[in-house]
Parts: structure tokens; C-alpha cells; sequence
């Protein structure tokens, strides 16, 4: 089997995140932005960041000819743009787009799901493809490893 073999596909993971703290903020409003802080326009500028790193990272993948999907075979090993800086940067994009939503909404939600949504990321993504890349790239992964962090 020629893929990381992770438990969820991250955006599905990261929707689901999403559609959870939607409903239970529906149930049980629970705001956290103070009401001197433009709490949209902040919210708007984080997740703008999130997704600009997301899709900075993603055409690097793209342009070194190698997939982002999990459930494919990685050719590569990216170690340009985003990922000088950390070998996960989508899933650090998705991280900031779920805070940036928080505030954006204006529900501490959607700052709890990241708990699970990190969990599941880290345990059941991260782990699976950091032992997937390590057994098709032998030592080259663990010399990149070395070099650049997992988060930031």
C-alpha cells in the first residue's frame, strides 16, 4: 500500500470540527470576543491567514509534482516554501482558520473543537505519514525531520 493509510482525510476531519461547533454553539451560545474588539474583522484576517498558508503550502506540493492528498502515494519530499518552516503547514492552515472562525463567530466552541480536531490530526494523520514517508524515503525523511519542526 503505497499511501499513509491516516484514519480521516484532514478536510473531512476539519469539516467535521466545523459542523460540530456550528450545532453545539446553537445549543449553547458561548461567546469569548469582547465587544471592543472588531471581533469579524480580526476573526476574517486570521482565517485569511490560515488559508493562505494552506494554499501557499499546497502549491508547493503541487509544483515539486507530488500529491496532498493522503489516500494517494507521495513522490516527494517538500522541502521548499512553507515547509522550511514546518512539515504540516496546511494542517497549521487549518488550525488558524478554525481559530480565525472563532473569533470571527464569536464562539469559544469552535476554539474547544480544536482539542479533538488536534488530536485526531496528530494521532491519526501526522503519525500515519511521518511512519509512511520514513519507510519510502528511508533516511532522507528523518534528515528532513532533523531540520525542520512538525508545527512551528
Amino acid at each position: 500500500m503505497d499511501h499513509a493509510n491516516t484514519v480521516i482525510r484532514p478536510p473531512i476531519a476539519w469539516a467535521l470540527a466545523v459542523v460540530a461547533s456550528l450545532g453545539i454553539d446553537r445549543l449553547y451560545p458561548l461567546p469569548f470576543v469582547p465587544p471592543s474588539v472588531p471581533g469579524i474583522w480580526a476573526g476574517a484576517a486570521v482565517f485569511a491567514a490560515g488559508f493562505a498558508t494552506a494554499i501557499w503550502a499546497i502549491a508547493t506540493i503541487r509544483g515539486a509534482g507530488s500529491r496532498i492528498e493522503t489516500n494517494k502515494p507521495t513522490t516527494a519530499i517538500v522541502a521548499d516554501g512553507p515547509y522550511r518552516f514546518t512539515r504540516n503547514p496546511i494542517y497549521v492552515g487549518m488550525f488558524l482558520g478554525q481559530i480565525g472562525l472563532a473569533i470571527g463567530v464569536n464562539s469559544l466552541w469552535f476554539l474547544a473543537a480544536l482539542a479533538p480536531f488536534y488530536l485526531v490530526i496528530r494521532y491519526g494523520v501526522v503519525a500515519r505519514e511521518e511512519i509512511y514517508l520514513e519507510r519510502k524515503f528511508g533516511d532522507a525523511y528523518p534528515a528532513y525531520k532533523a531540520r525542520v519542526r512538525r508545527w512551528l
